[in-house]
């Protein structure tokens, strides 16, 4: 009986036991998914061109105390090219310029080692940028430096390569510009020595760059505009306070011709010729004042007589009119200054007092 019951259930456990294994089972005993790669994404042909440009200049970091090797490379140096801008020296640096895997370097490559050979050998000098000549000049990959995008469009002011048209997306910055959370920060040249003024002059921060300006003249040296920011006084003038000021050296004899007088000037003074004096061979003379001439002193003998007639007609003509008109009093006046002028007219000083009186002497 007993294996008669053992045999009665083994069927169902045999049937319990496949219908056990065609269950699914739990999740953490499941075997995960194959992870799904990701196609990869192409790069951008500027950024092949620039990862091409910048392994070539690692290249030219690398051989640069190289020389041509073996045999006598001094011979080799002066008959043959410097191996610093050879074929040679070429050859061995684009031979490692990609790497075996990059294919896209590889295409790039082959497509521009002539301009690459044409900026080597004839370039170099004119457009030392080989970046810009290459990928942006000459195979037009890349927007010019300060430009972004498939448009080509302008970056923010100060940075010269960008990701985008706002301040926080340079990548570099220009001249006088420092990347600092990828934005461009004017450096301040004044603060940081990188400045060069001279001995006499200040230096003034700008945007991008600085300005060198000349010191106050009251200065030897100084930090900033005007005469309170001097380093030292100038000769001639003198520490007042925190300023230098301009000393009166004439409030000192120091002019000692005679008839001089002192004049203080900026920084300075000068001996000048006392009022009514003028210099004259270095000596301060007192100036002639010429005598003051008559209206008619420009006029001849000859025309003087002429004038005196005319003068005296017109007088005895005028008195003559006024006597004609019975007035007495007239009469006796014109009478009286014919007898006078005609004495006058008639005396050996009558010419002399005439002339004196028309030449307002």
């Amino acid at each position: 009986m007993t294996s008669l019951a053992r045999r009665g259930l083994v069927p169902p456990l045999l049937w319990g036991l496949s219908l056990f294994l065609r269950l699914p089972g739990p999740v953490w005993l499941q075997p995960s998914p194959p992870p799904q790669s990701s196609p990869p994404t192409e790069l951008h042909p500027c950024h092949t061109c620039r990862g091409l440009v910048d392994s070539f200049n690692k290249g030219l970091e690398r051989t640069i105390r190289d020389n041509f090797g073996g045999g006598n490379t001094a011979w080799e140096e002066e008959k043959l090219s410097k191996y610093k801008d050879s074929e040679t020296r070429l050859v061995e640096v684009l031979e490692s310029v990609c790497s075996k895997s990059d294919f896209e370097c590889h295409r790039l490559l082959e497509l521009s080692e002539e301009l690459v050979e044409s900026w080597w050998f004839y370039k170099q000098q004119e457009a030392p940028d080989l970046f810009q000549w290459l990928c942006s000049d000459s195979l037009k990959l890349c927007c010019p430096s300060g430009t972004f995008g498939p448009s080509c469009l302008p970056c923010f002011g100060p940075c010269a390569r960008c990701s985008g048209p706002e301040e926080s997306n340079c990548l570099q910055c220009k001249k006088g510009w420092a990347l600092h959370h990828l934005k461009c920060v004017d450096i301040d040249e004044c603060g940081t020595e990188r400045a060069s003024c001279g001995a006499n002059q200040f230096c003034v921060n700008t945007e991008g760059s600085y300005e060198c300006r000349d010191c106050a003249k009251a200065c030897l040296g100084c930090m900033g505009a005007g005469p309170g920011r001097c380093k030292k006084c100038s000769p001639g003038y003198q520490q007042v306070g925190s300023k230098c000021l301009d000393v009166d050296e004439c409030e000192t004899e120091v002019c000692p011709g005679e008839n001089q007088q002192c004049e203080n000037t900026e920084g300075s003074y000068r001996c000048v010729c006392a009022e009514g004096y003028k210099q004259i061979e270095g000596i301060c003379v007192k100036e002639q004042i010429p005598e003051s001439a008559g209206f008619f002193s420009e006029m001849t003998e000859d025309e003087l007589v002429v004038l005196q007639q005319m003068f005296f007609g017109v007088i005895i003509c005028a008195l003559a009119t006024l006597a004609a008109k019975g007035d007495l009093v007239f009469t006796a006046i014109f009478i009286g200054a014919v007898a006078a002028m005609t004495g006058y007219w008639l005396s050996e000083r009558s010419d002399r007092v005439l002339e004196g009186f028309i030449k307002g002497r």
